[in-house]
């Protein structure tokens, strides 16, 4: 008889990791196909049909896709220099709403004081700042007093929430409506400029500028070089000369900082207005993104790009078969295990051995 043990791999090369996560996917296909037939008796092809119809059916659902991801994809980026860190960042949708909130006061308060150009780079400094104060203050209180930071942020989440709240029945429109709806609707005050053929375009372009900043930043800077470090080993840090204290509140002010900026995309670019679910879940996503990418700002690309588009498949999928939503989930789900699945495979091997046993002097 044999047996087998886990060892770590040798780091693969780049094209055989993705052919790994390719065959992930397949087999994935391959196993929601068999579910699709057994629980509907839908054709499994037209259901993948549909979900690409979803995602690229029209030019409109095709700028949405891409709005979609550049927003997750700027939470993902936001909650990367702190998880690298191994500080655990679950704050990012308090952060998003508090910079949000930020961004639709400015738009409020000071919508017809102030020229626009001037009026969104209030904006950007307010949305940045209070995210980035969002962000330090759980640093903090982890620097000196080693609080859990996990609990800390979360915590911040909900207080983000009802401050959004508050807020919004205190500038209603009109009152009694519990919503503030589309702010300064005509005069277009705080209202980030069209850029090129759709207003989604201004979002997706900062994005992808930001992706190659962090890139940059976390691969090629002092910085990112301490944020590393600081991953590894705190003792390690210290021992170097680094102030780990100072790393850390710096990080999640960073990290703050780029969720209001993702506030701001979304309050000043598209919605033009603030409500507590505007966030839609994107800080607890952008976890599952950052991860599956291994903190590479580049690969969250691909892995952002994945999780949207199954997610507005899963939606398709719904209107069109007029099934209950929850099996675009279930589709969603099992390709997901497969994809993350795939990453024991890339990161670990198994090895068989065959057991020997004496007879005599020979061994068999």
């Amino acid at each position: 008889m044999g047996n087998f043990h886990i060892s770590k791999r040798k780091t693969l090369a780049w094209y055989t990791a993705w052919a790994i996560r390719g065959c992930a996917i397949l087999l994935a296909l391959l196993v929601c196909a068999v579910v699709t037939t057994a629980l509907t008796g839908e054709d499994p092809i037209a259901v993948y049909k549909t979900m690409f119809s979803g995602a690229f059916g029209t030019p409109r659902k095709l700028w949405t896709l891409g709005q979609n991801i550049a927003i997750l994809l700027c939470v993902s980026l936001a909650v990367t220099p702190a998880f690298k860190m191994r500080f655990w960042n679950v704050g990012g949708e308090g952060q998003i709403l508090i910079g949000g909130l930020a961004t639709a006061a400015c738009m409020i308060l000071l919508g017809d004081k102030l020229p626009n150009w001037l009026l969104i780079l209030i904006m950007l400094l307010c949305a940045c700042g209070a995210g980035a104060l969002w962000g330090m203050i759980p640093a903090i209180f982890k620097a000196k007093w080693n609080t859990n930071e996990t609990l800390f942020t979360l915590m911040m989440n909900y207080v983000a929430t009802q401050l959004v709240a508050y807020f919004v029945i205190v500038w209603e429109v009109p009152k009694g409506a519990g919503k503030i709806g589309i702010i300064n609707q005509t005069t277009e005050s705080g209202w980030l400029p069209q850029v090129g053929p759709s207003k989604y375009f201004l979002n997706i372009l900062v994005v992808a500028v930001l992706t190659m900043l962090m890139y940059l930043y976390l691969s090629r800077s002092k910085q990112g070089y301490e944020i590393s470090v600081v991953g590894e080993s705190e003792r390690t840090a210290r021992y170097v000369g680094i102030k780990v204290s100072r790393v850390i509140v710096r990080t999640m002010a960073i990290s703050g900082a780029l969720c209001g900026l993702a506030g701001l995309l979304l309050v000043g670019g598209t919605d033009h207005t603030i409500t507590t679910t505007i966030a839609d879940g994107r800080g607890f996503t952008a976890v599952m993104v950052a991860w599956l990418a291994k903190f590479n700002p580049l690969s969250m690309v691909f892995t952002s790009f994945l999780l949207v588009f199954l997610d507005r498949g899963a939606s398709e999928i719904s209107t069109i078969f007029g099934l209950n939503h929850a099996f675009g989930d279930i589709l969603t789900g099992i390709i997901l295990f497969f994809i993350i699945g795939s990453e024991f495979f890339i990161t670990y091997e198994l090895k068989f051995r065959k057991h020997t046993k004496e007879v005599g002097s020979h061994v068999v």
